[in-house]
């Protein structure tokens, strides 16, 4: 079978903005997997599926990602190494973790490029807002119980002044809540969706390194989520999602096994 190809090859001196996916180097795109090995210049994330950087044994491998409370490389200057390395005529890739454009600051990388004269291209990512839960077995919607799904960032503490969200109209919005990076603030954040109307016992599933080998997810309730992740340890990367198919019983695993069972 010939596989239509959406990435044609990267043309020197332009920049292309790469989801890489969950995490699971299977997960990134094949037309992602294929820029990033046609690359001069990659700089890449922290959460970026980095296996996949031996198959661009030429070019110049640069880490840019940011550890929570730790070393990081400012986004000015991350605009600024695109820019440069793309002007110097090189074939340039930014390999980032999920989507570039789900809180991953594509856009205003993309932005920076644009005002430069930089030409760039966008190559879609899955994000880990939803294939997180999707392999936790939690599907963000469900046609008898839930008819959306909504995903914030909660790096950013609830009454905090940089903060735009609104905690207690999220909890009226009928949707599952899908919270990324949101370990920290998790109690504060609890509390104002209770606060919202939102009930304690509503379900609650905390994934934890998704799609990875090491991935787990805990099941517990609003009213608990705060000291449930505290005792677990929970450390970024998580995803929390708040809503009643988060208590759906699904075991892709053991599903599995019956189904070869059965056979």
């Amino acid at each position: 079978m010939t596989i239509p190809r959406y990435a044609p090859d990267l043309v020197p001196g332009t920049v292309t903005l790469v989801g890489g996916g969950p995490g699971d180097p299977g997960l990134i795109t094949l037309a992602g997997y294929q820029a990033v090995c046609q690359a001069d210049v990659i700089l890449y994330d922290r959460l970026a599926p980095q296996d996949i950087l031996a198959d661009a044994p030429a070019a110049e491998k640069i880490p840019v990602g940011k550890v929570p409370r730790g070393p990081y490389v400012p986004q000015e200057r991350i605009n600024e190494l695109l820019v440069e390395h793309a002007r110097a005529g090189q074939r340039v890739v930014r390999l980032k973790g999920g989507d570039s454009f789900v809180f991953g600051r594509g856009g205003e990388e993309w932005q920076a490029c644009a005002a430069a004269g930089v030409p760039v291209r966008v190559i879609p990512g899955v994000t880990s807002s939803v294939a997180g839960p999707e392999l936790a077995g939690v599907p963000l919607t469900h046609r008898h119980m839930v008819q959306g799904f909504t995903v914030v960032s909660g790096h950013v503490a609830p009454g905090d002044s940089r903060s735009v969200l609104d905690w207690g109209q999220l909890a009226r919005c009928g949707t599952t809540l899908v919270i990324l990076m949101g370990v920290a603030h998790i109690k504060r954040i609890a509390e104002d969706l209770m606060g919202g109307g939102l009930a304690g016992d509503t379900p609650v599933a905390v994934v934890r390194e998704a799609s990875l080998p090491d991935q787990s997810v805990i099941s517990t309730t609003l009213a608990e989520v705060a000291d449930v992740m505290a005792a677990a340890e929970v450390r970024p990367p998580a995803i929390v999602v708040v809503g009643d198919v988060a208590g759906l019983d699904l075991d892709h695993t053991d599903a599995a096994a019956r189904h070869h069972s059965d056979h």
